[in-house]
């Protein structure tokens, strides 16, 4: 999940400023606090969408990219400008269930690909080292865009997402149009992440410490133990999500991939310097360690039934964004944000295509 230095002081949950109605947006609502650096066309409204409506793609594909087989579902016109629709954990392309036929309404080819680890994406070697460092998982996205002959790519994401797509923001502006980035700036500084947070904090990321732990790597190396705590994580992180048996069982399968717990154990125990990292991705991780800033347009997202988010209105991410920018707090949603407020997300992304 999200990186810890961005919610450092996260001590309780904060609405922020009082939400206001967006015509389309159903019961979905956000305050916004924009401090835009540029003028904003105006965009198209999203129709409204009941979460929950779709069920699944209607088109999932596999194609060859760098050191994976990659799965990943498309909507869409195959011309269309692209949007890259990143998941997090644990999580899977399901997130983007409604959001990518949204978007796809709009006339956009939206890719929503199964990061390593996850779902029918899978490692095209038996010898390819199980990591999953920050850069690591962003060189996945960039391969994947070269064998889709994907120039540029709008990103939006949460989570892991997020932070991938932080991560090509900064690293490979020219991949990149523009940003929508949940829980804002999450590229990790490792060294950083080595000093105690606040108690509260700590509580938080309870699983990244049994992760930690030889307890916790039995529990994620057992299939059914693991689905039943990445179910618990869900209530936890999503309060007030009512979500079905047959939801959760739809995402539940992509945790089934024979490298889920190698890459999920891996990300964690790495995030807090337990584990070395491949020397292939050390360049990389040397430049996110220092905090580049991202010049792309960028509209951030903090949900705020989200225990990961601070209740400071983003103020705690601002500098790192230097381009077009807008921050939005969205009320009553929790982590999952684009499968809980679709049309939120979806609004999200049509308005910073139009920064």
């Amino acid at each position: 999940m999200i990186n810890r230095r961005t919610f450092s002081k996260a001590v309780g949950l904060g609405t922020g400023a009082a939400a206001v109605s967006l015509a389309g947006l159903g019961s979905e609502a956000f305050a916004s606090n924009a401090s835009r650096t540029a003028g904003t066309a105006q965009a198209p409204t999203v129709p409204a969408l009941t979460p929950g409506t779709h069920t699944g793609f209607s088109k999932l594909k596999q194609v060859k990219a760098g050191l994976l087989d990659v799965g990943y579902a498309e909507a869409g016109p195959a011309h269309g400008p692209v949007v890259m629709l990143l998941h997090g954990w644990p999580y899977d392309i399901h997130s983007f269930v409604d959001v990518a036929p949204l978007l796809a309404d709009q006339g956009y080819r939206v890719i929503v690909p199964y990061l390593r680890g996850h779902g029918s994406t899978t490692f095209l070697s038996r010898h390819t080292p199980r990591t999953a460092e920050q850069s690591a998982v962003a060189l996945d996205i960039i391969a994947l865009m070269d064998a889709l002959k994907i120039d540029k790519a709008l990103f939006a994401g949460f989570d892991w997402g997020s932070r991938t797509a932080d991560i090509i923001a900064a690293l490979w502006p020219e991949r990149v149009t523009s940003l929508v980035s949940t829980s804002g700036y999450l590229i990790t500084k490792v060294k950083a992440q080595l000093e105690p947070a606040a108690p509260a904090v700590e509580h938080n990321w309870w699983y990244q410490w049994y992760f930690a732990s030889e307890r916790g790597k039995k529990a994620m190396e057992d299939v059914d133990k693991r689905i039943d705590l990445c179910r618990y994580v869900w209530t936890l992180v999503s309060p007030n999500w009512n979500f079905s048996d047959e939801t959760f069982a739809r995402t539940a399968e992509a945790f089934k991939n024979p490298d889920y717990a190698s890459i999920v154990l891996f990300n964690y125990r790495w995030r807090i310097g337990l584990v070395q990292g491949e020397r292939r991705y050390d360049r990389y991780e040397k430049l996110l360690a220092a905090q580049p800033e991202i010049d792309v347009p960028t509209l951030t997202l903090d949900a705020a039934l989200d225990p990961f988010t601070p209740p400071d209105q983003g103020a705690g991410y601002r500098r790192h964004f230097t381009g077009p920018y807008e921050h939005r707090t969205i009320t009553n949603i929790g982590h999952n944000l684009p499968q809980e407020a679709p049309t939120t997300f979806a609004q999200a992304v049509v308005d910073v295509d139009h920064f």
